[in-house]
């Protein structure tokens, strides 16, 4: 696999909140989901890979152009869709399309075509005249047309009804199987990390205290019923525990001890992807 990007040693300081120092490399082929509370420096992590908020220190380097040199070429290379558009509201999805196609040596026309048709973009109207949803399906359908090696999608099913969150989810999983591409998003969907993400990336505080492959995460946090009540000490593993089950982030030293210490469990499970997020962010 190609690595498209690589971040080192990212610092920057905003008003509330200190990003970094963040590593991260993406590789073609793969979905990178950041999750995290609401202000932990996701959206702006974006931000900083686009140079639209400038960093402090550090490197990003996109196809090994640095984002924030002289040479502007990676630009062509990369596809942004925002929280929240400006400058948009007076025109037509059809004039949008007219201005940014143009930008774009790879642009895909049958692609946007097929978007609008699924999901019954009306091309005619202006931005400020369409809902949320659909001001999110057109914007959407405008980044991903750009066809460029790298997609940034900042919450990217907001606003949407479920059938066109489902939708976009197959578009994107087939999008990525075309070509030496990937995809960074964040996303407080559980649906779309699920289906989507090969990785999940957990910030907190504007720092990037884990990174998971989505499957080991799953394999780490495990839930014990419990027959009997458990020591007052902590256990190997523990990252919670109730009077009915305790929760371990390393099954196989806590199961150790629960065998030696013959203590019995009626149940073993994986925890859903909303809690282990909790238990790492809060």
């Amino acid at each position: 696999m190609e690595t498209l990007l690589e971040i080192t040693n990212l610092e920057k300081q905003l008003e509330s909140l200190h990003i970094g120092p963040i590593q991260l490399t993406v590789e073609s082929g793969t979905i990178t989901t950041l999750v995290g509370r609401n202000g932990s420096g996701k959206s702006t992590l974006l931000k900083l890979i686009m140079n639209l908020v400038k960093p402090d220190q550090g490197n990003i380097k996109l196809l090994d152009v640095f984002t924030h040199g002289q040479d502007e070429s990676w630009k062509q290379f990369i596809a942004y869709q925002p929280q929240t558009i400006i400058g948009w509201d007076a025109f037509t999805g059809q004039t949008l399309k007219e201005f940014i196609a143009p930008l774009y040596r790879v642009w895909d026309e049958e692609l946007f075509q097929k978007m609008v048709s699924l999901f019954g973009i009306p091309l005619n109207r202006r931005f400020r005249k369409l809902s949320q949803g659909m001001q999110q399906k057109l914007t959407i359908a405008l980044t991903i047309s750009k066809n460029t090696p790298l997609l940034l999608l900042d919450e990217p099913t907001s606003f949407m009804d479920i059938p066109a969150k489902q939708l976009l989810m197959d578009l994107l999983v087939d999008w990525i199987d075309q070509g030496e591409r990937a995809i960074i998003m964040t996303s407080h969907q559980s649906a779309d990390i699920m289906k989507l993400s090969d990785y999940i990336n957990v910030l907190k505080n504007g720092k990037l205290i884990a990174n998971f492959e989505k499957e080991t995460l799953f394999a780490t946090y495990q839930r014990y019923w419990l027959t009997e009540k458990l020591p007052a000490i902590t256990i190997p593993g523990e990252v919670k525990r109730t009077a009915n089950y305790l929760i371990s982030s390393s099954p196989e030293q806590t199961e150790t001890f629960l065998s030696t210490q013959q203590i019995k469990w009626t149940t073993q499970e994986a925890l859903k992807i909303e809690e282990i997020i909790t238990l790492l962010t809060v």
